[in-house]
C-alpha cells in the first residue's frame, strides 16, 4: 500500500472518526462498490461477495455482505475490513482509470468539432 493509499484510507479510521468497526466497514463497502456502477444493491453486494470472499479464510456468504451493506453485522473481522481497503484502493483505481478514458472520449469530440 503506497503512502497516499494509507492517507485516504485515514478517512475510515475508526479512531479519527470515533465510529464502529461496523459503520467504518458499511462506508467502505458501499463506496467500494457503488450501487450506480453495479446497477443496483444486489448486483452491488454480490459484488462485493464475490471481491471479499476468495480474501477471507472464513466462509463469506452473501448474507454477511449483506449485512455489513446494511450495517447490521455485530462484529468486523480484521481479514474482512483488509479485503475491504483492498476493494476501496482497487475501486479508486479504477474510478481514476474511467475518468481519464472518459476524458480522452471527450477529447476526441472536441478535436472532431473544432475539425469541422
Amino acid at each position: 500500500m503506497s503512502e497516499n493509499d494509507h492517507v485516504n484510507l485515514e478517512h475510515y479510521s475508526k479512531r479519527q472518526q470515533g465510529m464502529s468497526d461496523t459503520f467504518s466497514a458499511q462506508g467502505m463497502m458501499r463506496e467500494a462498490f457503488p450501487r450506480d456502477y453495479y446497477g443496483g444493491y444486489k448486483a452491488a453486494v454480490y459484488a462485493a461477495y464475490r471481491f471479499i470472499s476468495p480474501r477471507v479464510k472464513k466462509k463469506f456468504t452473501p448474507r454477511r455482505a449483506a449485512a455489513i451493506w446494511n450495517g447490521e453485522a455485530r462484529r468486523i473481522d480484521m481479514e474482512e475490513a483488509a479485503a475491504l481497503e483492498a476493494a476501496l484502493i482497487e475501486e479508486h483505481h479504477n474510478e481514476t482509470k474511467r475518468l481519464r478514458a472518459r476524458l480522452a472520449a471527450l477529447d476526441e469530440k472536441i478535436a472532431a468539432f473544432e475539425k469541422a
